[in-house]
């Protein structure tokens, strides 16, 4: 008995990218779309991220007026230009203890920021990294949770009004 011989199948190679000129074309494409949508979530309309120092002088206005002699706040538990309480500056003190200091150096601006620095980078990373000015807004105001709170929301809307 012979035996029947079919014939053999010939499939194409699949190749997602044909040529090394076409990855470079849709590669450049993706990451001008990427850059685009960063830009826009950035500087669009409805502005999301911001200079860091630009957020700071504008929450530091929210809670002080911006005033060199700043009295102390919330029935004498926050002090210094950003209104910070005790507790906010253990937490950044526990994630950064290099930071150092008194909680009475809290008075001082420069000190005052290298907290809040400490803060956001602990409970706020990546926005922090990213300028998400709503967001160390609200964590400010309303701690690790305060994005979450509406009762921040307002706090929010008077810094975003510094901002503009």
């Amino acid at each position: 008995m012979k035996r029947l011989r079919l014939p053999r199948l010939r499939l194409p190679r699949w190749r997602p990218f044909r040529t090394r000129t076409a990855t470079r074309w849709q590669l450049s494409l993706l990451a001008f779309v990427v850059l685009l949508l960063s830009w826009w979530r950035c500087n669009g309309d409805d502005r999301r991220c911001w200079p860091r120092q630009q957020i700071l002088d504008a929450i530091r206005f929210v809670e002080s007026g911006d005033r060199s002699q700043v009295p102390d706040g919330d029935g004498g538990k926050a002090i210094g230009p950003y209104q910070i309480h005790e507790v906010y500056w253990r937490d950044a003190l526990r994630a950064e203890p290099t930071l150092g200091g008194r909680y009475q150096d809290c008075r001082q601006r420069a000190y005052a920021e290298r907290v809040i620095a400490a803060y956001m980078r602990h409970y706020a990373g990546p926005a922090w990294s990213d300028g998400e000015a709503e967001t160390i807004a609200r964590v400010h105001n309303g701690g690790p949770q305060g994005p979450g709170k509406a009762a921040t929301l307002g706090y929010w809307r008077r810094v975003r009004a510094r901002l503009r």
